[in-house]
């Protein structure tokens, strides 16, 4: 099974990217983060016509995530990650597919930094943490995917000394990562690649893409029973070059069925 997590950067806009890559790839399930488009807006349709079943959970101009997958049951969990009510942002959503919890989320940047912002990245983590450990907890396999804006460590940043007061790469925001994968998960693609230069995301500006000035933000965090089905992994980077990509590449690993 092939399991993605795509940071779209605006689904609607990208759907081209988006669809050209599901055809040439055809992952399993798909975690999509940075829909932009509130929930009436997502493509269902063109989804579905591409062989996907999807569900979301929208927000007008920004956030908004989603879990696509093909030919496989998706049973919604929960669109919402507990511990604050007061929280509207479309950051987390949850199902079951195939035997497997499979959850999306789109943590906050978190910049500038220090401030507001990074006091709410903060409270999100503990209460990621929280759910995580709940998660990990339930003794079922867990895929706990996507765009968590945070660098682990030096070798996940191109210049580490141009990011040391940025939220994602403070110290407070990678131990806070590092207190998440010590409850027992795997960062499956450092597990593959243990010492080399892996990155997922590139930004717009000043050739960045052709520098390959890079980070590694878009992680997958495995539980236990999904460590040792570990067979494959990678960066689709090529997708990030065509024409009005996202800045992110899609990145994958592929589990070994029971």
């Amino acid at each position: 099974m092939r399991i993605a997590t795509y940071n779209v950067n605006g689904v609607n806009g990208r759907l081209p990217v988006l669809l050209r890559w599901l055809e040439l790839t055809k992952p399993d399930v798909v975690c999509l983060q940075e829909l932009k488009a509130p929930q009436e807006k997502f493509p269902e349709k063109d989804l579905l016509e591409a062989g996907y079943n999807a569900i979301w959970h929208g927000q007008k101009s920004w956030n908004g995530v989603a879990i696509l997958s093909r030919g496989l049951e998706l049973k919604e969990v929960r669109r919402e990650l507990p511990g604050d009510e007061e929280d509207l942002h479309s950051r987390y959503i949850e199902a079951i597919v195939n035997g497997m919890l499979v959850a999306c989320l789109y943590l906050p940047n978190g910049n500038p930094a220090p401030g507001p912002k990074l006091d709410y990245k903060m409270r999100w983590f503990e209460r990621f943490t929280a759910h995580a450990a709940e998660l990990i907890a339930y003794d079922v396999p867990v895929v706990l995917a996507g765009d968590y804006n945070v660098m682990p460590t030096e070798l996940d940043v191109y210049k580490p000394e141009r990011w040391v007061d940025d939220a994602l790469f403070r110290p407070e925001v990678r131990a806070a990562f590092k207190n998440v994968v010590d409850q027992g998960w795997t960062d499956a693609i450092r597990k593959l690649y243990p010492g080399e230069t892996i990155y997922t995301f590139w930004d717009y500006f000043r050739n960045a893409f052709g520098r390959n000035a890079g980070l590694r933000i878009d992680h997958f965090l495995l539980s236990p029973h999904l460590d040792s089905r570990l067979v494959a992994g990678g960066v689709d980077k090529e997708v990030r070059g065509w024409e009005k990509s996202s800045d992110h590449a899609p990145t994958w690993i592929e589990i070994k069925d029971i």
